[in-house]
């Protein structure tokens, strides 16, 4: 048997609430959770419950920075291509703009 699913006061987490996205909104939710080194669950519950996401530095959270930024190349170098720019790549280099500042100790402000 698995253990219990708690939060940090000790409560147990018995109610299951879900909901249905888009493909196209699963992939940025994916790309989400894994530069914020949550669980899918974690950080679906902060973000609606309007809570700060604090990423801490880890080799998952590394890994999926060095994977975006690949991607991030690729499309650049496709946009350089006479190509137009998607806003899905716009939104996900501002999270790893976020992310890189929160990681650096920084706000998004740079301070």
């Amino acid at each position: 048997m698995s253990a219990k699913n708690v939060d940090r006061h000790n409560r147990f987490r018995s109610v299951t609430v879900g909901f249905r996205v888009s493909p196209e909104e699963q992939t940025e939710l994916d790309r989400a959770v894994s530069l914020s080194g949550l669980t899918k669950q974690e950080f679906c519950y902060r973000r609606c419950m309007e809570r700060d996401i604090v990423v801490q530095g880890n080799p998952k959270v590394y890994k999926a920075l060095k994977t975006q930024m690949a991607e991030i190349l690729s499309e650049l170098k496709r946009i350089c291509a006479g190509d137009s720019v998607q806003p899905e790549l716009i939104e996900t280099i501002k999270l790893i703009t976020v992310t890189m500042d929160g990681l650096k100790g920084e706000d998004a402000n740079g301070r």
